[in-house]
């Protein structure tokens, strides 16, 4: 058996992670920080960072840096909450889904088929979708009952959600006994069968689909030799210019859905602020997750369980720095058995001061889960900044007929 495959690192890692938050869950003393009900959450909340980072993934890897997913992901919202309060939660859908293709079409105008830099395009993307909104929304919810400045009336009814009972209830009970891993396992398998949106099975389809097409058909073949060696993929007869226009309007409709799922299942109406830079975590867990969607799903889901315990009691939040600093500490000693001595040091300092911090306070400030996923997208940027392998050419801009 080869120990080195990638599923059996995906294994241990996944059993490691679980141990040392049963381990935090016990010192804690909270059986919730696995519970069904903050599990099923997490996940929900992983969607639009998931989604955001999917886009990330079909634009960088035809080559084009999408730092524009904010401000995508910000015309998705107002999008979902002007057709959702006139026309119901599935056209809401249709229109975020709308705007955020839009957005993407101007930034492949000016950088696929102007040269433009993809970062400064992106910003301004960012800029662009924040201004536009804001000024939409002035225009269509003044007036409106129920509606603001900032804010929309009420999506017109909900998306519908599943709950798979079978395998739901027995897992929970599992889980109210409080047993080493075993319950916390089952916390997060009865979250999984939770109060279910349809936009988060969605979501879960459109992984699978990805990786499906982006590296099992010709079509992904194609896109991905876009982003890896235009030139050579343009003497074989592959339309890179069209492929990057695909591949980046793809990207801002994945940004566009994840901004239905948060004025539609997060709070029912569009809101002014509500993305809360989430289109920059999104970047984050793709680059996590090393261009892939298996890794990007998993970055999604961290951030979203730390998002999660925002909203839960201080004893979660305890749990989440004693998780955070045995986490860093674990990285430390890897670290250290491979020779990366100066960030594994670091890591080693820092989680030893979680420690002291977890010992030494029984209330922790609620800003301390609210910085938390910025925290993190820094140390996951540094873990993982030596294994990442980008697509060879992402960021370059590219003309028919040039060689790199």
């Amino acid at each position: 058996m080869n120990t080195k495959s990638p599923s059996i690192r995906i294994f241990a890692f996944f059993i490691s992670a679980m141990t040392l938050l049963s381990i935090s869950r016990i010192f804690a003393d909270t059986n919730d920080l696995t519970s069904r009900g903050t599990m099923a959450a997490a996940f929900g909340l992983a969607v639009p960072i998931g989604l955001a980072g999917l886009g990330g993934l079909w634009s960088e890897r035809a080559g084009i840096v999408n730092i524009g997913l904010e401000g995508m992901m910000i015309l998705g919202t107002f999008g979902a909450g002007w057709a959702g309060w006139q026309w119901g939660p599935w056209a809401g859908v249709l229109g975020a889904v709308t705007f955020g293709m839009l957005g993407a079409l101007l930034f492949a105008i000016v950088t696929v088929s102007f040269g433009v830099d993809q970062i400064i395009a992106g910003t301004a993307i960012n800029i662009l979708g924040l201004g536009l909104a804001q000024f939409l929304a002035k225009l269509a919810f003044s007036n409106a009952p129920g509606g603001g400045q900032s804010q929309s009336p009420p999506v017109k009814g909900l998306l519908p959600s599943v709950t798979i009972d079978f395998i739901a209830d027995p897992l929970n009970t599992l889980q109210q006994k409080g047993w080493f891993v075993i319950s916390d396992l089952a916390g997060m398998f009865s979250g999984l069968f939770y109060h279910l949106s349809y936009l988060t099975i969605l979501t879960v389809i459109l992984f699978v689909l990805t990786g499906w097409t982006l590296w099992r058909t010709s079509f992904g073949l194609r896109l991905r030799s876009a982003g890896e060696s235009p030139s050579a993929a343009e003497t074989l007869g592959v339309n890179v210019i069209r492929y990057k226009y695909i591949a980046v309007i793809i990207s801002g409709s994945l940004a566009g859905l994840a901004g239905a799922y948060l004025a539609i299942v997060g709070t029912n109406v569009y809101r002014g602020g509500q993305t809360a830079g989430r289109g920059y975590i999104g970047l984050a867990t793709m680059i996590f997750g090393n261009w892939r969607p298996m890794g990007t799903g998993i970055g999604a889901t961290v951030f979203g369980y730390i998002d999660t315990l925002q909203l839960r009691d201080n004893a979660n939040i305890r749990g989440l720095v004693l998780f955070g600093a045995l986490v860093l500490i674990a990285l430390a000693f890897l670290g250290l058995r491979s020779g990366v001595r100066a960030t594994s040091l670091a890591f080693l300092i820092i989680g030893s001061a979680l420690v002291g911090g977890f010992l030494a306070s029984t209330n922790m400030a609620p800003e301390v889960a609210q910085v938390a996923p910025y925290v993190t997208t820094l140390l996951v940027l540094a873990t993982a900044s030596q294994r990442l392998r980008p697509p060879a050419t992402a960021g370059m801009a590219y003309r028919k007929g040039e060689s790199h």
